[in-house]
């Protein structure tokens, strides 16, 4: 029996890791992505063995033809993915091979992941092509996935209720994953995907810090 093909649409976190499960399986993988140097470190870590590829349009409708499983793992962190793959190069799909559309909690990545599934029920067939669009999928594992995301958000979570806020001002990584603040949105992406308006957080941080400190001298003298 021939090795299965795999195509893997974003070379990120999580296309690295199903082009690694999918290599560790015996399947023939091709992953395609925008970003060369995240394609050279992939190369360079699978000694080759895997098939990286700077996104074209052409390639891609050319390797979907023959592809068995289809992984989309687009990412634009705070926005909607955008449609790499539309309908037309699904239904050049062989029958009987398969989509996991992962960037489904983001709208999708493949224009026929239209319909959100359950872990009941998973799977639905378009032209001939299985789909799998669970919005959720680390839900399979509930205690695992709880368990790891616990560990990765903590030292965040800490900090929040650690430090003041003219410290979080000028952590770039706590503003990078900041969405709203007071009411407003503070993450360009969030705002544009729902086409509201986007507010620097920095200059809010500020006025809090003004307030909080003329609360501060408010109090002291009441003491006096």
């Amino acid at each position: 029996m021939l090795p299965a093909d795999v195509l893997i649409i974003g070379g990120g976190v999580v296309g690295f890791s199903a082009a690694h499960m999918s290599l560790g399986l015996g399947a023939i993988v091709y992953v395609n992505d925008v970003d060369q140097k995240r394609l050279e470190y992939i190369d360079q870590w699978s000694q080759g063995r895997k098939h990286t590829r700077y996104y074209k349009q052409w390639s891609l409708i050319e390797t979907i033809k023959h592809a068995d499983l289809v992984i989309g793992a687009v990412l634009i962190p705070g926005a909607k993915a955008p449609k790499i793959v539309s309908e037309e190069m699904v239904k050049s799909m062989k029958k009987g091979s398969a989509i996991v559309d992962v960037a489904i909690d983001q709208d999708g990545c493949i224009e026929t992941c239209n319909q959100i599934s359950t872990h009941d029920h998973p799977i639905y067939e378009r032209f001939g092509v299985l789909h799998y669009t669970v919005s959720n999928i680390p839900g399979a594992v509930p205690r695992t996935s709880t368990i790891a995301l616990s560990n990765a958000t903590l030292p965040y979570i800490t900090k929040l209720t650690n430090q003041q806020m003219k410290d979080l001002v000028n952590d770039s990584h706590f503003l990078a994953g900041l969405n709203t603040y007071q009411g407003r949105i503070t993450c360009r992406k969030v705002a544009e995907a729902f086409e509201m308006d986007f507010v620097d957080p920095i200059p809010l941080f500020h006025q809090d810090i003004e307030l909080d400190l003329f609360t501060r001298i408010r109090h002291f003298m009441k003491g006096k």
